[in-house]
């Protein structure tokens, strides 16, 4: 595996985040024009068909959205933990959790300090990522 840093951290998985998404996006504008140029005995089926569409659309999102958040506490949960035994003091009170899932990144050594500058100063999560000088890996996180 190449070397993971600040431009090349982030993840897209092509069947997913590619297909998946115009595929439902097809199906949506599909089944709305279906609907439009449907025959009067045709329009609940085609009612249906749109419905599931947005359904899908609502799966597509949600399932992310569920993911992301349960990987959020998993990462706030290390974090904190990871702080504890390098302190021995929890986390800053004061960040949030986005800010926690960008100081993962920070190594070991940098990683109170970023976590304390970060507190203080209410750095956003794309500056803690740049402020980062020995980037640590996370290839967990889709």
């Amino acid at each position: 595996m190449k070397q993971q840093n600040y431009k090349n951290h982030s993840q897209l998985v092509f069947g997913w985040h590619g297909i998946t998404f115009f595929a439902i996006l097809a199906l949506l504008i599909g089944s709305f024009v279906n609907l439009s140029h449907s025959a009067p005995e045709n329009i609940y089926s085609a009612s249906l068909i749109c419905v599931i569409a947005v359904i899908c659309g609502f799966f597509f999102a949600y399932i992310r959205i569920f993911a992301l958040k349960a990987q959020d506490r998993a990462i706030r949960a290390e974090e904190n933990l990871r702080h504890f035994a390098l302190t021995g003091k929890l986390l800053p009170a004061q960040l949030r959790i986005g800010q926690i899932i960008a100081l993962r990144f920070a190594c070991d050594e940098e990683f109170p300090a970023l976590a304390a500058k970060a507190a203080a100063e209410n750095l956003s999560n794309k500056e803690i990522k740049l402020s980062i000088q020995h980037w640590r890996a996370d290839w967990y996180r889709v």
